[in-house]
């Protein structure tokens, strides 16, 4: 019965593709331990080094006390909300100017409810082809067709819209603002331009530059100012923000329609309460004093060549990276090996992840040993 299950792993271990949990120890807003193996973390995140913090939970436990349940027990659309939530969604609207904003579980809940209830039938959504996989899944549960554009690619996305544009009632444009496993950054001027010129709905994920880009953390839309022409706008609470969930903020029709058409939040219990206060609380009293560490990671970044805190080392080979990844880990360095279908054939790589935490120092040796 389970023979075909078997083949396939079998195969997946053939070919270094074999996956499988980590169990380590602990882990804190710096290191990652295995025993009493103390590894420095590079495959988190926590980009400010507010998840697994000891002093930044007890200062929050101090501020709520016992106001909130660790439980929702139900949707939201049920008996699963409480103020705290509308309190949450009103703050994220008003800091980045919009009419409405909904939170989901998750950044692949927000991403698969917005892509496949957001293109309808005779609709069409053009996305980046390095977008990830929670939009892709999304696509293909959708009614409308979808068409992907060469990665950050702008020639390819007007060609696509030149061509098949004319040919659907909506049309949605769908791109990461920072990729997750490259660390480039979207091109989100001409994106907008086009999304003017061709009369489209555009939908940023800011996954991985919320509470990184921008004075206020908002992401690369406010760092470029380009916030106000984005129709929904994506992020999420489990990376910068240390905490659990996502949200889309935009046009209230939009939200609305996503209450009512987006599967994944609709047929979700909604996450519990005390979480949704602990984002709160995060992005009220922390993001606002985290721009300078936040530019300081930028900047050493920079240095190692990247436009982000994301830095891939690209080495090709499945089995290669799954033995520099051993190699580090032998040196003190925490990295997970990249490999397909995260990302295309070929381009197997180690994903290196900045934090706030981290300094100059602590990544000499790294470079060294990666050559």
């Amino acid at each position: 019965m389970y023979e075909s299950y078997s083949n396939i792993l079998k195969t997946l271990e053939e070919h270094s593709h074999f996956r499988t949990i980590k169990d380590f120890t602990k882990k804190d807003e710096k290191y990652i331990y295995f025993g009493e193996k103390r590894l420095l973390n590079l495959s988190s995140n926590n980009y400010l080094g507010l998840a697994d913090n000891r002093r930044i939970t007890e200062e929050f436990m101090k501020t709520v006390g016992g106001k909130y349940s660790f439980g929702s027990a139900s949707a939201r659309l049920l008996t699963g909300s409480l103020p705290v939530y509308k309190e949450l969604e009103d703050l994220l609207a008003t800091l980045y100017n919009k009419e409405a904003t909904l939170l989901y579980n998750s950044g692949y809940h927000a991403n698969v409810g917005i892509s496949s209830s957001i293109a309808q039938k005779d609709d069409v959504i053009f996305s980046d082809k390095l977008n990830h996989a929670s939009i892709i899944d999304g696509m293909q549960l959708s009614q409308g067709k979808f068409f992907r554009y060469q990665h950050n690619d702008m020639q390819s996305l007007e060609k696509l819209l030149e061509r098949e544009r004319k040919n659907y009632k909506n049309a949605i444009i769908i791109t990461e603002s920072v990729f997750s496993m490259d660390g480039d950054i979207a091109d989100l001027k001409t994106i907008i331009e086009l999304k003017k010129k061709y009369n489209c709905i555009l939908i940023i994920d800011e996954a991985h530059a919320f509470g990184v880009f921008g004075e206020k953390g908002l992401g690369v839309a406010e760092k470029l100012g380009v916030i106000d022409d984005i129709d929904l706008l994506v992020g999420t609470f489990g990376k910068a923000a240390g905490s659990m969930g996502a949200f889309v903020t935009g046009k209230k029709v939009l939200i609305d329609f996503l209450i009512n058409k987006s599967r994944s939040f609709i047929f979700s219990t909604a996450l519990p309460p005390i979480n949704i206060a602990f984002t709160k609380w995060i992005i009220e009293n922390k993001f606002p004093h985290t721009f300078e560490k936040r530019q300081n990671m930028l900047n050493i970044a920079k240095k190692m060549g990247s436009e982000s805190h994301i830095i891939p080392v690209i080495i090709g080979d499945n089995q290669k990276t799954v033995e520099m990844c051993n190699i580090l880990y032998e040196n003190g360095y925490f990295t997970l090996p990249i490999r397909p279908p995260t990302v295309p054939e070929g381009t197997s790589r180690i994903r290196i992840s900045l934090t706030t935490e981290i300094t100059e120092k602590d990544l000499e040796n790294l470079w060294n040993i990666i050559g």
